[in-house]
């Protein structure tokens, strides 16, 4: 059956962000789609951002295209133009190797959900804002490449 049953996923609020930058994405819970699903070409991730928390660090990505579609609640869209305002139904996409650096942060009082789409697997991926960086390796990195 095509219906995936939500409450049958645990949901999880690990992060492979090195410290102190997993601090911002305590509050995000998230559901893999893919895995239950049977999904292989793109990832789908149902996500609870609590309030005050962020989806993940401002980032962008070299070889993934990513959207996201707000299903209830809003949050903050932060990205190189600014902010914007994300509700109920709205869609942000973030084409692969734009270098637009982009998250979500939730600064209301009551919890957000949305889902994203992109890739499986992130091989290369970029935070502006923070010294970090996720090479081909998977592995987080300095931008001077010394690991975490």
């Amino acid at each position: 059956m095509p219906r995936i049953a939500l409450d049958r996923i645990a949901a999880t609020n690990a992060t492979g962000y090195p410290a102190p930058y997993a601090d911002a994405v305590a509050g995000r819970w998230q559901r893999r789609l893919g895995p239950v699903s049977g999904l292989t070409d793109f990832s789908a991730t149902h996500v609870t951002l609590e309030p005050g928390a962020w989806s993940s660090q401002r980032h962008w990505h070299e070889d993934e295209d990513e959207m996201v579609v707000m299903l209830a609640g809003e949050a903050l869209l932060i990205d190189d133009s600014g902010s914007t305002r994300m509700h109920a139904g709205d869609i942000a996409v973030f084409p692969k190797g734009d270098g637009n650096g982009h998250c979500l942060w939730n600064d209301g009082t009551s919890p957000c959900v949305f889902v994203a789409i992109g890739q499986p697997v992130t091989r290369i991926c970029h935070y502006p804002d923070i010294d970090m960086h996720l090479p081909e390796s998977g592995r987080y990195v300095h931008k001077d490449g010394a690991p975490y």
